[in-house]
This record gives structure tokens, sequence and C-alpha cells, in this order.
């Protein structure tokens, strides 16, 4: 039976979710159709966009994504506390960039003298919910995709699939696996040529500083429309490592699950995986399995006991899985 989504998502245990959607059928409805030939690569653009365009409107913001022809990826944060800090006028502004005609309503509603304090909450709440943010994105898909080819129905195959990250670790183990999406499916070689996904739009941002050191690279901008990794000066909210690290890992991961290279993880890279308390011998047996393995919760067995016993329920599949790939057991 489905797990209710109010038990896969509780963000007083992690703000972090791993969210995947897949077409119905699997068929390639942003890929190429192989029977007529059609090829539906746009939309790939149109959800990497609505993504983007949603985190500007919704206390979400985005750490990893990648979008291949049948299916999509996002690791997401959930910023609450930005949320709650919002303004009347701020929520009603974000609120109107999705719903204008709500909008207009409780401002009409407030000129009049009426307490509109209750629906902002519920608004509030709102602009801090996965599902709602989830829904903003399918629904627009599809109902533009359905627009052009002129028909009706399901796009996609049935609600998005959320795994909870309750650590450090998952939060990097779930994001390389987004990320390597195009070089385990043999589209890409390489991360920087991975079309679609968030590792190339962040190569692509440092590209624009010449002759730039590895030292320096976690002292460099990095793209406003995706999560920041830790940087020194930064208030807002960050990714719990340094950028220079996930590029490299991310690097040699891919070489270490491409069939036409035989790759490995030097042990220069062992700090950051021990650091977080991954095996750096199963690490890639884990990006490579993160979906098969775990269900809606990933991470070291003592966090996963935690959620499971607040939510009173049984500990979920990827729990013996998971002492095999952290070092400590729990």
């Amino acid at each position: 039976m489905t797990t209710p989504r109010s038990q896969q998502i509780d963000l007083e245990i992690t703000p972090y979710y791993h969210c995947m959607s897949r077409c119905v059928r699997h068929a390639y409805l942003c890929g190429e159709d192989s029977q007529t030939g059609q090829s539906y690569d746009h939309r790939k653009g149109w959800i990497e966009s609505r993504m983007k365009h949603l985190s500007g409107i919704f206390g979400i913001k985005i750490c990893s994504y990648a979008v291949m022809s049948n299916h999509y990826h996002m690791v997401l944060y959930v910023d609450r506390e930005s949320v709650l800090g919002w303004t009347e006028a701020e929520v009603l502004e974000r609120w109107g960039a999705l719903c204008p005609f709500d909008k207009a309503k409780m401002e009409t509603l407030r000129e009049a003298g009426a307490c509109i304090q209750e629906r902002l909450d519920v608004i509030r709440e709102r602009l801090s919910n996965i599902s709602w943010f989830m829904r903003a994105m399918n629904e627009w898909i599809a109902r533009e995709s359905n627009l052009e080819d002129n028909c009706e129905g399901r796009f996609w195959e049935k609600r998005f699939k959320s795994q909870a990250l309750l650590d450090d670790g998952a939060v990097l183990s779930a994001m390389a696996y987004v990320d390597l999406n195009p070089i385990r499916a043999g589209i890409s070689k390489t991360p920087e040529t991975s079309d679609y996904t968030s590792v190339k739009g962040r190569i692509e941002t440092l590209t624009l500083s010449k002759n730039i050191t590895e030292e320096e690279i976690n002292s460099q901008p990095q793209p406003i429309d995706l999560m920041p990794f830790q940087q020194d000066g930064l208030t807002e909210a960050q990714i719990p490592f340094q950028l220079s690290d996930y590029l490299t890992l991310v690097d040699q991961t891919g070489r270490s699950i491409r069939h036409d290279k035989k790759g490995f993880i030097p042990s220069n890279l062992s700090s950051i995986l021990s650091r977080l308390q991954l095996n750096p011998t199963t690490w890639t047996h884990m990006v490579k399995s993160l979906e098969k393995e775990f269900t809606h919760v990933v991470g070291s067995q003592a966090s996963i006991r935690l959620f499971s016993s607040k939510q009173s329920k049984r500990v979920p599949k990827g729990f013996a899985f998971s002492k095999k790939m952290y070092q400590l057991a729990s």
C-alpha cells in the first residue's frame, strides 16, 4: 500500500528531499518517440525553466536536478524559516505569481476591511509545501504538453515519488545520484556535457572565470537559481559541503560507473566521505542504487530508526542496506 505523504515528509526531522516524477507508461514524452521519430526534447527545457521559476516563488531551494527523456529528479531544500519571515505583502506577491485571481480577491477583501490573516497563513504554509511545489510543477507541464499535442489525459504516471534525506551523507548521495543520471543512462560521458542537469549549470558558472584554481572554486559566485554550497560570507542556507569537493567527487564517481572507462575513487576524496560517515568502498554502489535500495527515507540506520519511530512505523526498506553504506554501525 502506498505510504501517505504525511509519513514521507517531516520538516522537523529534515528539510531535504529527493523527488522524482515519471511520464505515463514510461513513454519518452520529453525525448524522442521511437515509433514516430518525433522529438520532444524541448520539453526538457520547459521542465528546467519551470522548476527554477517555482523556486523563486516558493520557499523551496533546488540543490540538484536532472531532466531525462521520460522522468526528472530534484533534490529540494525546504527553507521554512525564510517563509515565516516573509511579510504579508511578499506572501501575496508570491502567491499572485501562481494564482493571480486569488490574489486580486484577497486584495479586494483587505481594502474592504476584511480580515484575511487566516487565508494568508494557509498560503504561507503552501509556499513551503513540497506537494504544492510539485503540483504547480507537474500540472503546468502536463497542460502545456497536452495543448501542444492537442490531446487530453494523464501526462505523468502517478503522484511524484519522494525520499527524505535524513543526514548529510544522504544529501550528498542523492545529489550525486541525480547529477549522474545522464552518465548512468549512457546519454553523456562527463558531468559538464550532461544537458539539463544542475552540475552542468554549476560548472558553466565557474568557467566564466578564466584560469580559476581549485582553491578559488569555493569563493566564486554560484548560480542564483540553485542552493549554494558552503561558502564564507553567505548568510543564506547552504549545502553542508564545499563545491570543489562535490565536483571532484561527482567527476570521479561518473568515471567509476561508466562501462567504457575504468574509474576509481582517489584517496584524497576519502576525507569528504569519511566526514559524512559514508563508506568509500561502497560509495559507487550507493549512488547507483539509491532508488532501488531505499524507499521513502535515505540515511544512516540511526537516522532511519529515529524517523520511523516518530512516524510510529516499522523501519522501511533500506535499513539493512544502510549499514553497508555507512562507515559507523548505528
